[in-house]
């Protein structure tokens, strides 16, 4: 796969591109990023990438000659259907499953929008589809595109050094991912579960699935509306749920209407 990163700040990226499984991803081959310095992109001996918005209010909006002239010139090296993304708090919602499409792409370009935004032109010239990674104001897109990279390149073949961590992780499946333990076995008088233990992996994997699905319905319950659940899912669900239901003391009559 081939990232291009349409920014003000190339500095910004430094430093995470060279960290942890992003590195080891680009150093095998698997993954090229590349960072475009936006003023780069100008014609004036200033480098001015943003003007006054029309209509007056604060702030300044990001031109579009050099961002358009930037996105052609990408577009000119790319496959066709390259995707432009434009990072934008306006956008659909990052989640797994759009990481997961994106990561069948050959080639991205991300553009990091800054100051209050960009001309709108833009929009209707050359960006493809909108992300946003979440409802809160960055400063500028740099951070949501550094957050789409870690979560496209993971899911890459070969980008991860065992490949079944990317199916049992949070949200590979739609669920929250079950409680994880190391050595030692009790620490602060703190136990891990028995059945860890076991040796027995038909128990294992079941109680690990009970336990994500104990999660999920605790932190996140509005996964479980949209998740293909089985047999097996919904049957442990309601064990889950019955034996979180108060136990009514003998004798005493329940008076809720």
């Amino acid at each position: 796969m081939h990232i291009d990163i349409i920014t003000i700040f190339p500095e910004f990226f430094t430093s995470p591109l060279d960290c942890s499984i992003v590195a080891r991803a680009q150093q095998s081959g698997v993954v090229d990023v590349v960072i475009h310095n936006l003023r780069d992109y100008t014609n004036d001996k200033h480098q001015v990438v943003d003007d006054y918005p029309y209509g007056g209010g604060a702030g300044m909006v990001m031109k579009p000659e050099p961002l358009v002239r930037a996105v052609d010139n990408l577009l000119s090296q790319a496959p066709a259907d390259t995707p432009v993304v434009l990072l934008t708090p306006q956008g659909q919602r990052l989640d797994q499953a759009k990481a997961q499409e994106m990561s069948g792409q050959q080639h991205l370009i991300l553009i990091c929008g800054h100051y209050e935004g960009i001309d709108e032109r833009v929009r209707q010239t050359v960006v493809t589809e909108e992300l946003s990674i979440g409802d809160y104001v960055l400063t500028g897109g740099e951070p949501a595109a550094l957050v789409i990279i870690d979560a496209v390149i993971r899911l890459l073949p070969g980008a991860l050094g065992n490949p079944g961590s990317v199916h049992s992780e949070s949200f590979a499946d739609g669920l929250l991912e079950h409680p994880q333990y190391t050595r030692p076995a009790e620490w602060r008088g703190m136990k891990i579960p028995d059945i860890l233990l076991s040796g027995h992996h038909e128990n294992i994997r079941r109680w690990r699935r009970k336990q994500t699905l104990r999660r999920t319905l605790e932190r996140r319950p509005d996964l479980l509306k949209s998740a293909k659940l089985t047999e097996e899912d919904n049957k442990l669900l309601t064990e889950i749920k019955e034996a979180a239901q108060p136990e009514v003391v003998a004798g005493q009559e329940n008076t809720d209407e």
